[in-house]
Parts: structure tokens; sequence; C-alpha cells
């Protein structure tokens, strides 16, 4: 039998009609943006199912914005999300799109940076506020952002695991659930690895200066502030 939380019979704090339109679609893009790091030129989001249908009468269009601009579901300013993405030089694009066999509630963001760096994060507004993050650049991932979160893209070596797990151990901190995807043996792997508490800063620089690491993000905070 499922867990049920806080979420699940009250529902988050936030702006708006709908806690999956507006709520769960705002940590969506939050966490998108918080994927693909950088300063953001331009995002296409490609809304699949009933965010397609509704997108707009539900405020998920300005929600999705406001995620992007690291807004909580919560803040006032999601309203004149649009405006403010303006003011900042975003370029916004909404698309209609079949993501095939997937939760009615998906969008895939299409981030594109300053530098022309493009990052692809695909996930779903599961109901209540809540999130599922399921595809980083084309890789299966696993994760809801409900609790601090790492991310690697690593070389599939030997070690590279146990290195990372002993900064936790050396910290006291517990390792929640811990997901390993790869392309192919002893090519690239991604982790995502789920802790109780915050992870401080410096895990993070250890983390960040381990050899076979190609990319890491931290994504601390995601849900402060929702009770």
């Amino acid at each position: 039998m499922r867990d049920y939380g806080v979420f699940d019979i009250i529902g988050p704090i936030m702006i708006g009609p709908s806690s999956s339109h507006t709520a769960g679609a705002a940590r969506l893009s939050k966490v998108a943006s918080t994927i693909a790091g950088g300063k953001i030129k331009k995002v296409e989001f490609l809304l699949h199912g009933s965010f397609a249908q509704t997108y707009k009468g539900h405020g998920t269009d300005k929600a999705l914005v406001a995620g992007i601009l690291n807004m909580d579901p919560w803040d006032e300013n999601l309203r004149r999300s649009f405006e403010i993405a303006a003011e900042n030089g975003i370029e916004l694009v909404f698309t209609e799109a079949d993501l095939g066999d997937v939760h009615p509630n998906t969008v895939k963001f299409l981030i594109t940076k300053e530098d022309g760096q493009i990052t692809e994060v695909t996930g779903s507004s599961v109901g209540g506020g809540n999130i599922l993050i399921f595809d980083i650049d084309g890789q299966k991932v696993d994760f809801t952002g409900d609790k601090p979160t790492l991310l690697t893209k690593h070389k599939d070596l030997p070690g590279v695991i146990s290195k990372i797990s002993s900064l936790f151990y050396d910290e006291n901190m517990n390792i929640g659930t811990m997901r390993v995807y790869r392309t192919g043996k002893g090519k690239t792997a991604t982790m995502a690895l789920e802790t109780d508490s915050q992870i401080p800063e410096k895990i993070m620089n250890k983390i960040k200066q381990i050899e076979e690491i190609e990319n890491v993000k931290f994504i601390n905070s995601i849900i402060e502030g929702d009770i």
C-alpha cells in the first residue's frame, strides 16, 4: 500500500486552481531549470495529454514559466511569470505533443542556454503537487524531488559509486534511495541519489572533484516552504 503524505491529504500551498496543473507544473519546471543550470535563453514546452488540452485555462503555462524563473508554487509573482520572463530575455514556446504512453500531465522541456547547449528533461505532475522526473537528455531516471537529490553523469567504472557514498558516510548522512542507469558497461552512467537531509556544500565540492564525474547537479530545496 502506498504511503500517503500531507500533499495527498490537504494539497500544497500554491497560486492557482489545480495542484496538478499549477503547483505540480511549477515544481516540474523548477527542477528542470535546476538540472539545466546556467543562464536560460529559450524554453520549448512540449505539452502532452491534459496539459496540452487545458494549459491556458488552468494556468499551467504561467506555472511552467514561473518554475523556469526559479519561483515556488506559492509565489505571488507566478501570475506575472510571462512578463518577468520577457524582462529577462527568455524566449518561450508552447507546443502540443504526443509523448507516448505516459501520464496525461506530462511535459518535455527543451531548454537552451546562452552557450547554445540544450538540455532535455521530461516529467509528470502526478497529483497533489507531486512530480516524477523520468528522462534527462534521453537517459531514463526516476526521482520525485521530494527529498534533496544528487544527480550525476559519470564514467561507468568500478569504485565511482563507492567514492560518492563514502562522502555521505563520512558526514553521517543517510542515503534514502539510489538508482543507477547506464548506457552500456564501461560507458556512461547516470545516478539519482536521494538523501534524508540537505546536502552540505563541502560534499558537493568533493563530488565535483572526483575524476570520473562528468556532470553533477544538486536539487536541495525544491520543496522548502511547501508545508
